[in-house]
C-alpha cells in the first residue's frame, strides 16, 4: 500500500506574493488601457479643433471668396486649397457651393461632384464637425461657411484629417505611456518580492494555517502549564507571558509590549531576564512569593530574538525549609550540649576517680543550675514554645562561636495573631545575620530585645559586626535585592533579609534600620497583626 505524502500548504509570503503581483499586473493594464483610450480620445479632440481652425482660415481668406465670383472658381481654388492643406498638414480641404458641388479636393477627379458627408448647420452660418467615412475613408472632419463681404453665406469648406493619421502619431504616445507602465510594473514586482522577501523572514516561511495552528496551541500550553513564562524580546519588551505569570509577579493587563525594566519587579530578577546567559533555578522574592527563576536567551538560526524566563512558586517549600533550619538549629544545639554534657560528665568521673566526691556532686549541681536558669528564663521571656526552642539554639550555637548572646524583654505567645513560622522567619534570619558579622570581629556581641502584645510586636536585634554602609542601607530591604541564592542553598541567607520584609509587610508592619549599642547594624521589625485583622492593608 502506497504512503500518501502529505503535500505542505504555500507559505503566506508566497501568497502574499502572488496576490500581489496579480493586483500589481492588475492594476497596471487598467491604467495602460485607460491612458491608450485617453490619448486616443485627446488626439481625436486635437485633430477636430485642427480642423476647424485651417477651415476658419481659408474661409476667411480673401483670395477664396473673390474666386467664388469667377466664372471658374476651381481654376484657383484647387491650387490654393491644395497649398494650406500641405501647408497645414490635413488630409483634404474640399471647398462647395451650397448645392454641395466641389470647387477642390486632393483627388482633382472628384472636383465637380456632390460632397459626401453632412454638414449640418453650417449653411445657416455654424459650425458642423462629425467622424465620418468618405472618398478618403474615416475622418475627424470640420464644416465651416465661407461669407461674402456683406456677412452672406456663398459657400462651405470642409476640413479634414484621416483617422489613419491620428492613429499613426498617437502610435508614438501609446509606445512611451506602454515604456511608462513596464516600468511602473517593473518597480511593483521588485517592490513586491522585496515586501514578500521580508515577510517569509518574518513568518519563517510558515503558512496560515500553520502560524494559526502554532499560536492555538502554543498559546494553549502556555496557559496550561503550571509555571510561570516570561517571553522577552531583544529590546526587553515583554511579548508573552502567561495566567501564572502574572499571578507571581502581580503584573497589570497591559503588560505586553512594556519594558520588563519599568514593572517594578526585583531588581536582581530584572537583570537575569535581560541577561545574555543562561541561569538556572536562582531564587528571588517578588512581593509575597518566593521564586526559583531560570532565564534562558532564546535564539533562530543563530540570531538571537530575546530571552525565556520561567517562574516557579517556592514559597510554601521556603516555608518549610525555614522550619526545617529551626530543627536543624535545634539538631545543632542538643549536639553542642551533648558534647558539652560529655566534658562534663567526664570531669565528674574523674573527680569520682580522683576521690574528691564533694567537689564532683558541687560541680555538677552548679552546671545543672547553669543550664536549668537559661531554659527558665527563655521560656519566662518567650510565651511561643518554637520561638523558644528557637532562641536557645540561637543561644547554643553562640556560646559554642564564642559569642555572647543577650536576650532581653518579654514575648508573650501570640501564636494566634502572629503565626509562629513568621515570628522564627524573622527571628532566626536576623540572628544569623548577626551571628555571622560578628564572627570575624574581636568584639563578639548579639543583642536581641523582644516585646509585644496583641496588638504590637516589636524585634529589635543589634550586634558589634562592622554594620551597613549608608548605600547599602538605603537598598538592603528592596525587594530582591539580596534576593539571590545559590541553587544548593535552598534554605541559604540569600532570601534572608527579604523574607524579613515580607513578613513585616504582610503584618502591617516595617523594617527600620540603625546603628546598634555595640557600633555595629541594628534591625528593628514592628508587626502590627491588629491593622491587618481591622482590614487595613498593610504598609
Amino acid at each position: 500500500m502506497r504512503g500518501r505524502t502529505s503535500r505542505r500548504e504555500p507559505s503566506v509570503a508566497r501568497q502574499i506574493l502572488v496576490l500581489q503581483v496579480l493586483v500589481v499586473v492588475a492594476l497596471v493594464v487598467s491604467a495602460l488601457g485607460l491612458a491608450a483610450y485617453d490619448a486616443r480620445r485627446n488626439a481625436r479632440t486635437t485633430a477636430t479643433e485642427r480642423a476647424v481652425a485651417v477651415a476658419h482660415t481659408l474661409a476667411d481668406s480673401p483670395t477664396l471668396v473673390a474666386a467664388l465670383g469667377k466664372a471658374d472658381p476651381s481654376a484657383t481654388i484647387q491650387p490654393l486649397a491644395e497649398r494650406v492643406r500641405h501647408d497645414s498638414g490635413v488630409d483634404f480641404i474640399t471647398v462647395m457651393n451650397l448645392h454641395l458641388i466641389r470647387y477642390s479636393h486632393p483627388d482633382p477627379s472628384e472636383i465637380g461632384k456632390h460632397f459626401v458627408g453632412d454638414v449640418g448647420d453650417a449653411p445657416q452660418g455654424g459650425t458642423f464637425t462629425q467622424e465620418y467615412a468618405g472618398t478618403l475613408g474615416p475622418s475627424m472632419r470640420a464644416v465651416v461657411p465661407v461669407r461674402d463681404t456683406t456677412g452672406k453665406v456663398v459657400a462651405l469648406v470642409s476640413v479634414g484629417i484621416t483617422i489613419e493619421r491620428i492613429d499613426r502619431g498617437l502610435r508614438g504616445d501609446v509606445l512611451l505611456i506602454g515604456v511608462a507602465a513596464l516600468a511602473v510594473l517593473g518597480v511593483g514586482l521588485t517592490g513586491t518580492w522585496l515586501v514578500a522577501r521580508r515577510l517569509r523572514r518574518a513568518t519563517h516561511g510558515m503558512g496560515e494555517q500553520e502560524i494559526t495552528r502554532m499560536y492555538e496551541y502554543y498559546s494553549a500550553v502556555l496557559h496550561a502549564v503550571r509555571e510561570g513564562l516570561l517571553l522577552i524580546d531583544d529590546r526587553g519588551r515583554v511579548q508573552l507571558v502567561n495566567d501564572e505569570a502574572r499571578r507571581l509577579l502581580g503584573l497589570p493587563e497591559d503588560v505586553l509590549g512594556r519594558p520588563v525594566a519599568d514593572l517594578g519587579l526585583p531588581p536582581g530578577l530584572v537583570t537575569a531576564a535581560l541577561g545574555r546567559t543562561s541561569e538556572a533555578d536562582d531564587i528571588y522574592v517578588a512581593g509575597e512569593h518566593v521564586l526559583v527563576v531560570s532565564s534562558a536567551p532564546a535564539s533562530w538560526q543563530g540570531r538571537e530574538v530575546g530571552a525565556v524566563v520561567s517562574l516557579r512558586d517556592h514559597t510554601e517549600l521556603r516555608s518549610v525549609t525555614g522550619e526545617l533550619d529551626v530543627v536543624r538549629g535545634l539538631t545543632e544545639s542538643l549536639r553542642s550540649q551533648n558534647h558539652e554534657a560529655a566534658n562534663r560528665l567526664h570531669t565528674v568521673v574523674s573527680l569520682i576517680e580522683m576521690g574528691r566526691p564533694d567537689e564532683a556532686v558541687a560541680f555538677a549541681t552548679e552546671e545543672l543550675q547553669v543550664a536549668q536558669h537559661l531554659t527558665d528564663r527563655m521560656v519566662a521571656q518567650v510565651g511561643d514554645p518554637v520561638v523558644a526552642a528557637l532562641l536557645l539554639g540561637k543561644s547554643a550555637e553562640a556560646a559554642e562561636r564564642g559569642i555572647e548572646l543577650t536576650v532581653s524583654g518579654d514575648l508573650p505567645d501570640l501564636a494566634e495573631t502572629v503565626p509562629s513560622r513568621d515570628l522564627v522567619t524573622v527571628l532566626g534570619n536576623l540572628v544569623d545575620n548577626a551571628l555571622d558579622a560578628v564572627t570575624a570581629q574581636p568584639d563578639r556581641r548579639v543583642t536581641v530585645h523582644l516585646e509585644g502584645d496583641a496588638g504590637s510586636v516589636r524585634v529589635v536585634v543589634g550586634d558589634s559586626g562592622p554594620g551597613l554602609p549608608p548605600d547599602q542601607a538605603a537598598h538592603v530591604l528592596e525587594r530582591g535585592w539580596t534576593a539571590k541564592a545559590s541553587a544548593d542553598d535552598l534554605g541559604g541567607r540569600g532570601v534572608g533579609l527579604a523574607l524579613v520584609g515580607q513578613v513585616a509587610r504582610r503584618h502591617g508592619g516595617e523594617v527600620a534600620i540603625g546603628v546598634s549599642q555595640q557600633g555595629g547594624a541594628e534591625f528593628a521589625v514592628t508587626l502590627r497583626p491588629a491593622r491587618v485583622a481591622a482590614g487595613r492593608e498593610p504598609s
